[in-house]
């Protein structure tokens, strides 16, 4: 047996592997792998504020990394204008403004590991 500890989208799980000797049948057992908080990740001190946070959510459609901000807090978007770009599985996925509005905040920084459907900004 040997055991592993991995890191899947941010959360930490103990795995313990048997391995299969010459001529033994595989095991059949599958045991749930049992997670463990993960150590928070550590974020730039200057975050962008929130405090003007408007009404129309812009939202991730993986998950994946921040790898670039487009838009600035204040400016103007049409719809389908890029306001955040997110790696995904090597592919650089733009995250669009779902309307025409103003950028009201910017929800993350530059290498934030997010989820699917996260918020990343606000516009009003």
């Amino acid at each position: 047996m040997k055991n592993y500890t991995i890191t899947v989208n941010g959360n930490v799980y103990d795995v313990t592997v048997e391995e299969a000797g010459a001529g033994s049948a595989p095991a059949k057992s599958a045991a749930a792998p049992v997670a463990r908080p993960a150590a928070a990740p550590a974020k730039p001190a200057a975050k962008p504020a929130a405090s003007g946070a408007g009404s129309i959510e812009v939202k991730a459609g993986a998950a994946g990394k921040v790898f670039k901000i487009e838009a600035n807090v204040g400016q103007s978007v049409k719809k389908g204008d890029a306001v955040v770009i997110i790696e995904a599985m090597k592919m650089e996925i733009p995250v669009v403004a779902p309307e025409d509005g103003t950028v009201a905040s910017i929800d993350v920084a530059v290498g934030d590991a997010i989820e699917s459907g996260a918020v990343l900004a606000t516009l009003s």
